[in-house]
């Protein structure tokens, strides 16, 4: 009858109800451990993409603004335009320096080419003062020669003279006795005569010799001055002669002003480096771009990462190539397909734990927390969504990671 009853009945429908729950909620919770553990889950995420500041490599005032803010620009589109002509003038100097230069290479060339004539002119009358030298000193040689020859005849005519006086002084008292002629007495006179004529022309052949000579060591001196001063006219001349190499070693240097006039003047019109959205645009027309100053973002939409924060208990699930489902915010029912790229390394420590780290002693918290809470590292997803996808930088977003499979 006990079991019969409503009340008994009801106790114990309560009791299996209330095991049936317990039961059920361990097993909901060990599906869920088991679900998280397999396939990771973070809301704290957020979307990324890689972004630049776009900031002129000229400075001037910007004459053309292409592009408003948050807009969508194809890569290659113009941005903004710089005015060139002041770096147009800075071609056009360059360019005309480099035409002067190569004019001065010119002249210098046909410069050089008539002091080489006149080098060879030089060598030439050196060569020819040098043959007037040996000749010269030859004209010497044989004045000498002349010399010793007039010496000799004149010996030979002092010693005939000496023999014919002698003769005449010997047979003249002989006259008087009639051992020789009278004939024979002006025979003698005359000899001696002819002789002392003789002498006078040998002397006079002499001193002519002796003038030759002096003569022709005069010719010979005047040679060799004239041989010295064409040397040095050759040696004034072989200095004289220019070079072109101060001027050819500017080539290099006016073609490297050119390309940077021309690098410069290229760098007046700034073109999209890739398809992306301007972002932060705070000038307009007319504003004075100033080199390295940023005047506007960019950001690139051709790759966007959802950057989600696991735990690090989570981490070891977690590796480059797996399959993740991302969803965002602003769009929550539309799921994106991703790829783990990659799983952070590292984080600023916690300086609540850790202290902070610096030149000299470690600076150690003195307190300690008694909850400690998991460290959490970036994992970084590559979302595989169409370029045109308006995704937004730092919105919002949740990652799952799938697995391999």
């Amino acid at each position: 009858m006990a079991d019969n009853d409503p009340e008994v009945r009801r106790k114990r429908l309560g009791r299996i109800v209330s095991w049936s729950i317990i039961a059920a909620a361990a097993v909901t919770g060990l599906i869920c451990v088991s679900e998280t553990t397999r396939y990771p889950r973070t809301d704290d995420a957020e979307v990324f993409a890689n972004f630049i500041g776009i900031a002129p490599q000229v400075e001037g005032p910007i004459t053309q603004l292409a592009v408003q803010d948050n807009a969508f620009i194809p890569e290659g589109k113009l941005l903004f335009e710089i005015d060139p002509r002041p770096y147009q003038y800075a071609l056009e100097k360059a360019r005309s320096d480099q035409k002067t230069l190569e004019g001065q290479i010119v002249d210098q060339t046909r410069t050089i080419a008539s002091q080489v004539s006149a080098v060879g002119a030089a060598k030439a009358n050196t060569e020819s003062a040098a043959a007037n030298v040996d000749r010269a000193a030859a004209a010497v040689k044989e004045a000498n020669a002349n010399v010793a020859n007039a010496k000799a005849a004149l010996d030979s005519a002092q010693a005939d003279l000496a023999y014919q006086t002698n003769n005449f002084h010997r047979i003249e008292p002989l006259l008087a006795k009639q051992f020789v002629t009278v004939d024979q007495i002006d025979q003698a006179r005359t000899a001696v005569t002819t002789r002392q004529q003789a002498v006078e022309q040998a002397r006079s052949q002499l001193a002519l010799a002796q003038a030759q000579v002096a003569s022709a060591t005069a010719a010979y001196e005047q040679a060799k001055a004239s041989m010295l001063q064409s040397h040095a006219q050759l040696d004034q001349s072989q200095h004289a002669v220019l070079t072109l190499d101060p001027l050819t070693a500017q080539r290099e240097g006016r073609a490297s002003a050119i390309q940077t006039a021309e690098y410069n003047l290229n760098n007046c019109r700034v073109y999209a480096p890739f398809d992306a959205r301007v972002t932060n645009l705070t000038i307009s027309r007319g504003q004075y771009a100033h080199v390295g100053q940023q005047v506007f973002t960019l950001i690139d939409t051709r790759v966007w990462w959802a950057v989600a924060n696991f735990r690090e208990t989570q981490l070891r699930h977690i590796h480059p190539g797996m399959r993740a489902d991302v969803y965002v915010l602003s769009r929550p029912d539309v799921k994106y397909q991703g790829v783990v790229d990659s799983v952070g390394f590292g984080v600023l420590p916690d300086s609540t734990l850790v202290g902070t780290f610096g030149q000299g002693l470690p600076d150690v918290q003195r307190s300690l927390n008694w909850v400690h809470l998991a460290t959490r590292y970036p994992v970084r997803v590559r979302i595989n969504a169409p370029h045109n996808e308006p995704f937004r930088v730092s919105e919002s977003a949740v990652v799952i990671i799938r697995g391999d499979h």
